[in-house]
């Protein structure tokens, strides 16, 4: 059964629950039950094994049973009950009392899991309503051993019953995960300067993911690692703030192998699980465009009265979008530049030019941008996502860009390296094939500018805003003050953004004056600039960078072709006369 098959049969258990379940509540049945079904068949092997070494070392203290028992399970976790699916089967009117001994059997880290779901609520109100058994008993018929469904198949999986819940509970798939091959082709971009580091025998390496979903992210790295280097070890980290996309990602990771407890809950911002870590790379695809009102006391705080030695020293950007919150953080847990880190972010167009100069956002761009941060921005096809059909990018932002990078940025166009798919999944009707992912890596790795590739100086995305003023006349008299100077007329203000140069993190009044005597004052030769409201801002026009001239038809084609109309339409009319 392929994966799409599998989850519409695990969401066949809804025929069950119709009735007693309102639509947008089946998902709160079936993600829990599909965790729990997976745990029982991965430790199915080992069981026996674990009880009968329980029996001979339950007297000891709890730290050390567990690590024993954890030894015998074969993963990180473990079951002492004497109970599986198949067991609680047998016992159909103690169903409700044994489920619960079952659940207590495992060790801490798995049974947090299940309460994130409320996964007790829910016992209670399927043996009220006579349907515990049939639940059971219609999960027990599912196998998912890792034999039989490996760890990415399940990522698979667990994704797609997410979107169904979201569907048909009106809520947002995408906030759950990012599409596979998006991943691959971040991962792929993040690592390929470090080929000769990863493949290095015995290498161990961190990555974080600070909205981490059902950890889609952490998984592909470390299989993309993996087939890199077999030998080489990737340690990851994440946080999430949604209960079941937390409680997934951790079970992910418990029966991967990987440490359950670097899988933190709760909000990034507001209550850091990893305060004082650093970590090599940092990957993530935050929400798109979600206001930070609920966070803006405690963000507002740190910035005020810690700056750079809080995480969102160089700005705060509008409320309305707390995009580029997420990228400060990032960056506030990359390693010292000796040993550096490498980030890959996904964002809408918005954190590319939204702020003019001075405002928050433009100064964030600044900082990165003039601290050498900005390594490459990859413009991805649009319908890419689940949740939006609207353009996106990803950045890759390090501090220990390659010599030839130093100082320059890379802009790649993708938006045409796609294909559409045979059937939409929410408002995603595009996928990037092996092929497409290959060729964006060698434009990437190239660094060659060419017609998907263009490579620009930092300070090319720099420009000072001056205040142009004109003066104020009255009477047809210019008005001034008690010295002499001209008085400026506010309704006729205006302002010019003004390129930097080459090299330069500021323009000075002799190149503000050399713009305005071949831009300005031709048009307006009383005009002035007022220098003490000059502001420096950064942002980056990725589509004029790309912009194609298609030149307009000449009379002669379209003449010919209104003709050619004409001629077609007037033999139809004959045929309708006749």
């Amino acid at each position: 059964m392929n994966v799409q098959g599998l989850a519409n049969f695990i969401w066949g258990v809804a025929d069950i629950l119709r009735g007693d379940y309102k639509q947008a509540s089946y998902g709160q049945v079936i993600l829990p039950f599909t965790v729990l079904r997976r745990l029982d068949c991965v430790l199915s092997s080992t069981k026996e094994n674990v009880l009968t070494k329980y029996e001979a070392i339950q007297n000891m203290n709890e730290d050390a049973i567990d690590k024993i028992l954890n030894k015998e399970s074969g993963y990180n976790f473990h079951n002492r009950s004497k109970f599986d699916f198949q067991k609680l089967l047998a016992e159909h009117d103690k169903i409700g009392i044994n489920l619960r001994n079952y659940v207590a059997g495992f060790s801490a880290e798995a049974r947090e899991i299940l309460d994130k779901f409320k996964f007790d609520d829910q016992i209670s109100y399927l043996d009220d309503k006579n349907l515990l058994f049939l639940v059971l008993e219609s999960f027990a018929k599912i196998d998912l051993h890792p034999d039989t469904v490996s760890s990415m198949e399940m990522g698979y999986v667990f994704e797609e019953l997410i979107r169904k819940f979201a569907e048909i509970s009106n809520e947002t798939a995408g906030e759950h995960f990012t599409p596979r091959e998006v991943i691959r082709l971040m991962v792929n971009l993040l690592f390929n300067n470090d080929n000769d580091i990863l493949s290095q025998k015995g290498i161990v390496k961190t990555l974080y993911d600070c909205a981490c979903g059902t950890g889609g992210m952490l998984s592909v790295a470390e299989e993309y690692l993996k087939e890199l280097n077999p030998d080489a070890r990737l340690e990851v980290f994440g946080q999430e703030l949604n209960d079941e996309s937390y409680a997934i990602c951790k079970a992910d990771m418990m029966i991967k192998g990987q440490k359950a407890s670097n899988i933190k809950f709760g909000n990034s911002f507001t209550t850091d699980g990893f305060e004082n870590d650093k970590f090599d790379y940092c990957l993530v695809n935050p929400p798109f465009g979600v206001a930070w009102k609920k966070v803006q006391k405690q963000i507002k705080k740190e910035h005020d009265q810690l700056g750079f030695g809080g995480r969102f020293g160089a700005g705060l950007p509008r409320v309305s979008d707390g995009s580029l919150l997420f990228l400060q953080h990032l960056i506030s847990k990359m390693k010292p530049s000796n040993g550096g880190s490498r980030i890959a972010i996904v964002f809408n167009g918005s954190p590319l030019f939204t702020g003019s100069a001075g405002s928050g956002e433009s100064e964030i761009r600044k900082w990165i941008i003039e601290n050498d941060m900005l390594e490459a921005i990859v413009a991805l096809p649009d319908q890419l996502f689940y949740n939006t059909g609207i353009s996106t990018y990803f950045w890759i932002v390090t501090n220990r860009k390659d010599s030839q990078r130093k100082g320059k940025v890379q802009l790649i166009n993708a938006v045409s390296f796609f294909h559409k798919m045979s059937r939409s999944l929410g408002n995603k009707r595009n996928e990037i094939s092996d092929e497409d992912i290959k060729t964006i890596t060698q434009v990437y790795g190239d660094f060659k500018e060419g017609k998907y590739c263009k490579i620009f100086h930092n300070s090319d995305f720099g420009y000072s805003r001056v205040t142009v003023e004109r003066p104020l006349i009255e009477d047809g008299e210019v008005v001034t003050t008690k010295q002499g100077i001209p008085k400026p007329d506010t309704k006729l203000r205006d302002n010019e953004n003004i390129p930097l140069k080459t090299g330069k993190t500021d323009s000075s009044e002799e190149d503000i004056q050399e713009y305005m005597e071949k831009e300005v004052l031709p048009h307006v030769p009383d005009a002035w600039v007022d220098h003490s409201k000059t502001k420096v801002g950064y942002e980056i026009n990725f589509t004029k960078y790309f912009y194609e001239y298609k030149p307009l038809r000449s009379l002669a084609e379209i003449r010919s072709d209104i003709l050619a109309l004409e001629k077609a339409t007037d033999g139809l009319l004959n045929e309708v006369l006749n």
